[in-house]
């Protein structure tokens, strides 16, 4: 059995922090629609961000530039540790020949297995960092605040405050609704990665390593995009809503009762807020990730071999 290589789970987190960076803007946006008019029907609420661009500039013209990268560093902290499990286990599966089938050709179904597996590994881990993010990202001035207000100060506290009065089981609160957002999302994004990439080799005469990650990144990212955004509009709302003393949720009880409440309240398009947000961003975040994290493979490989 072909060794482990651990440096991938560290390139696969490094990869996805270069991305995070320059997609983090979008993924205030996305959050910040997706709690609008929360569990409100159609046309009974007031919408303070009605599209991409001006939901955009309604931020920085009320919370200044800098709200644009409202919790870039929980959004870090989250995509390294959820990467480095997900590229990492993925990458390693793929090194291994896993995700082959026995033709030699790459499986589909063997793709989505050890891409959804890995996913579901990092999510769990990094869920304290998604929700801590969501709660830091949702902070805006009265004006334009949407969904539950929670008084952090940065990660820090939040941390501090949110064990100091809830324990462990405070920072995993709604962590089950990271597993069909992992499963769905990185499950379809790596699957569809590892298939395309197989099938440009060996049917174009593109050769370009960069080229061939970076086409084979911008298909994945938008089946990623399609595939992600009703678990992770349920994600949002569970990690986002305030809890009662016990630390148990003022709104919903878990990812079925808050499914059933969004599309009652909201319809099905409910499930879909922020669909634009999100395809905008998980597009060329997903692109970037898995180009930079290719390109890192690539250049490791050449400079110390495949041993870890």
């Amino acid at each position: 059995m072909p060794s482990v290589q651990y440096s991938d789970f560290l390139l696969g987190g490094i990869a996805s922090m270069g991305a995070t960076v320059f997609t983090n803007p979008l993924e205030v946006i996305k959050t910040r629609i997706q709690l609008q008019g929360e569990l409100a029907a159609r046309g009974t609420y007031v919408q303070p961000y009605k599209g991409i661009l001006q939901s955009l500039i309604t931020v920085a013209k009320h919370d200044g530039i800098t709200g644009l990268q409202k919790g870039l560093i929980p959004a870090l902290n989250f995509q390294f540790v959820l990467n480095a499990f997900r590229l990492g286990i993925y990458n390693s599966a793929v090194e291994a020949g896993w995700t082959k089938s026995q033709g030699g050709k790459e499986s589909l179904g063997r793709n989505l297995f050890w891409g959804a597996s890995g996913g579901l590994a990092g999510a769990i881990v990094s869920s304290p960092f998604f929700m801590i993010k969501t709660h830091l990202q949702s902070q805006a001035v009265k004006a334009i605040a949407v969904g539950h207000q929670h008084q952090h100060t940065g990660m820090s506290h939040a941390f501090r405050e949110i064990y100091k009065a809830h324990g462990v089981s405070g920072l995993y609160r709604g962590v089950l609704a990271t597993i069909p957002r992992a499963i769905l999302g990185s499950g379809g994004q790596l699957a569809t990665f590892g298939v395309t990439k197989d099938l440009i080799r060996r049917h174009t005469e593109v050769k370009n390593p960069l080229f061939v990650s970076l086409l084979a990144g911008m298909l994945a990212g938008s089946v990623m995009a399609m595939t992600i955004t009703p678990p992770d509009v349920i994600a949002t709302r569970l990690f986002n809503q305030g809890v009662d003393e016990k630390g148990r949720g003022i709104y919903y009880r878990g990812v079925i009762d808050c499914c059933i409440k969004v599309v009652k309240a909201e319809g099905i398009q409910g499930l879909y807020k922020g669909f634009w947000a999100t395809y905008l961003r998980i597009g060329p975040h997903a692109t970037l990730v898995l180009m930079f994290f290719d390109q890192m493979v690539s250049y490791r490989d050449k400079l110390f071999g495949k041993s870890s």
